[in-house]
């Protein structure tokens, strides 16, 4: 072969791997929507202390993971459930403060989604349970003209671990997920 032959074969094969940015989503994204909901920083959660209303109210999970419940201070919440919540405060309340306390927590508001790329409108959005790709899609305004509108690409954190895979618009949304919209090539 001669060295324009293989500088051509060579420059199609780096343009066909650069094309190639496919990343179908992990294992854990599927894993993730199937396990117990994990509080994070963003979520407000309401907490009720049976018997004692000077205790019971909704409390925002801070930057670094916590929430700050009087008498007993800064409580774990990041990478939690709201039943091991419970269990954390009722045991922090035992030590000192009551008898056999009675916690019951339950996810006030959960942290927002973000939708960015080909949509109408870019930006932040609450998230409600059941919430798919294609519902997150339509609360920022639809798809634009140029808009890929059969896959999307999903950046999610799991177990500590920023994940970013490709998914279709009929994937559920969790809870802090970033939806970006690509554009379609033709």
């Amino acid at each position: 072969m001669n060295k324009p032959t293989v500088a051509l074969i060579l420059c199609a094969a780096l343009a066909a791997a650069g094309c190639s940015s496919y990343r179908p989503a992990p294992a854990a994204f599927n894993e993730a929507v199937t396990k117990p909901y994990v509080l994070d920083a963003g979520d407000r959660i309401r907490v009720t202390v049976f018997e004692q209303d000077s205790l019971s109210n909704v409390y925002a999970v801070d930057q670094s993971g916590y929430i700050s419940f009087p008498l007993v201070g800064a409580v774990p919440a990041r990478g939690h459930t709201v039943q091991q919540v419970e269990a954390l405060i009722a045991e922090k309340l035992r030590n000192g403060y009551l008898r056999d306390p009675d916690v019951s927590v339950e996810v006030d508001r959960y942290r927002p989604i973000f939708v960015m790329g080909e949509v109408g409108a870019a930006g932040q959005y609450s998230y409600v349970p059941g919430l798919t790709v294609q519902k997150a899609i339509a609360s920022a305004g639809g798809f634009t003209p140029r808009a890929n509108q059969v896959n999307v690409d999903i950046t999610r954190t799991i177990n500590n671990e920023v994940m970013t895979g490709r998914v279709s618009t009929s994937d559920p949304v969790l809870p802090g997920d970033t939806i970006y919209v690509r554009e379609r090539l033709f």
